[in-house]
């Protein structure tokens, strides 16, 4: 191992022991004073602030110079990870074997996120980079980004492109330009309760009309046009001798594009109840819009692959992914964005997360060129 690979994969382990789970308040404000901290040495402005009924830290680092109002460049990164606290101490250790570098939340995004704020702190003062440099690291991404996404927007607005440090795709480091919209649907279905022995003809089984529901909302899925539909949670009913009175359904579904989306939340809106004396109450919110790639966003693309090849790796372009992540919002708002510049590795929101600490070096360096050349 190099002297810098040496010094990476140290500086990203201590990023990786602060354990930081979105329902960690105290966690995720452990881990934003590291990377303030960090911010503030280099001498970055720091703006570190509570957001949310939770007060969770939203951390804003920049080189823009005072009075810079150009729009500049927006790099976005998250704070929190998928993973309970306690997690490195058992299921997955922080550890190197091989060229692997273990631990939870490695890959998914402690290292990206480090990896860009390392490059963005050698860039003081301003003048160092063509483009002003805001960098937004938020607290809730992995659930949503509910509290963050009006400042994720504010920043956007402001901004010439947005340069996102989620992980590079898990097959050979690629780049994502393409991300399907994501939303939720909360489906209530109110029947009536009787005793299933002595009155079953008086019940109006609940769980009866959300079977009916379910066929109909996983039918659907369109494999061709990239929809997709999935019940993922249902509970109903009091107990076993009692017809239900009351079901609840949560839905997941991802659609690549607006016009799939307007056909879906329409789809949600018209469902109807399918037995008598029942009722269906549909809540349906598209939570990430589409990321769509673009002619501005093509062409950012060409960019930065060059600064890519100029650190010594071929940045390739992946197929639309199914997740999303923030930069569902910056694309949808017009902005030129670009994703899945984080560190290389693998096994995201899994106990085999890691990174690949060979491409740590070359990572880096491409942020560096990144900030110094775009305009």
């Amino acid at each position: 191992m190099s002297d810098e690979q040496q010094r990476l994969v140290s500086d990203i382990s201590k990023w990786i022991e602060c354990e930081s789970p979105s329902s960690d308040t105290a966690a995720l404000h452990r881990m934003a004073e590291i990377a303030a901290s960090q911010a503030r040495v280099s001498g970055l402005k720091v703006e570190l602030t509570s957001i949310g009924e939770k007060k969770l830290p939203l951390l804003l680092v920049s080189n823009r110079a005072q009075g810079d109002t150009r729009p500049g460049i927006l790099v976005l990164a998250h704070l929190d990870t998928v993973h309970p606290v306690g997690t490195i101490q058992t299921l997955n250790k922080l550890r190197i074997e091989g060229d692997r570098l273990y631990g939870p939340g490695s890959y998914d995004m402690k290292a990206g996120a480090y990896l860009a704020l390392t490059a963005l702190c050698e860039h003081v003062p301003a003048a160092s980079t063509k483009l002003p440099v805001d960098y937004l690291l938020v607290p809730d991404e992995e659930v949503g980004s509910h509290d963050s996404r009006r400042f994720i927007e504010k920043y956007a607005a402001q901004a010439k492109y947005t340069l996102v440090a989620e992980p590079a795709r898990a097959d050979g480091g690629k780049c994502v330009t393409a991300r399907k919209g994501t939303g939720m649907v909360k489906i209530c279905v109110t029947g009536c309760q009787s005793h299933a022995g002595v009155n079953h003809e008086k019940g109006r089984s609940a769980i009866k009309e959300m079977a009916h529901q379910v066929l109909a909302i996983e039918s659907f899925t369109d494999y061709q046009r990239g929809i997709t539909v999935s019940v993922g949670k249902i509970a109903g009913g009091t107990a076993t001798n009692t017809v239900p009175g009351f079901c609840e359904a949560i839905v997941d579904f991802r659609i690549p594009d607006a016009p799939a989306g307007d056909e879906i939340l329409a789809k949600f809106k018209s469902l109807k109840a399918v037995g008598a004396d029942v009722t269906v109450d549909v809540d349906v919110e598209l939570n990430r819009p589409p990321m769509v790639k673009t002619l501005q966003s093509a062409a950012l693309l060409a960019r930065i692959q060059d600064q890519a090849m100029a650190a010594g790796f071929e940045l390739e372009e992946a197929p639309m992914t199914g997740g999303g992540s923030d930069a569902n919002f910056t694309s949808a708002m017009g902005v030129p964005s670009i994703d899945g510049l984080g560190a290389d590795g693998d096994g995201a929101h899994t106990l085999s997360e890691h990174i690949l600490i060979s491409t740590l070096p070359k990572r880096l360096q491409f942020w560096r060129n990144t900030f110094s050349n775009l305009d």
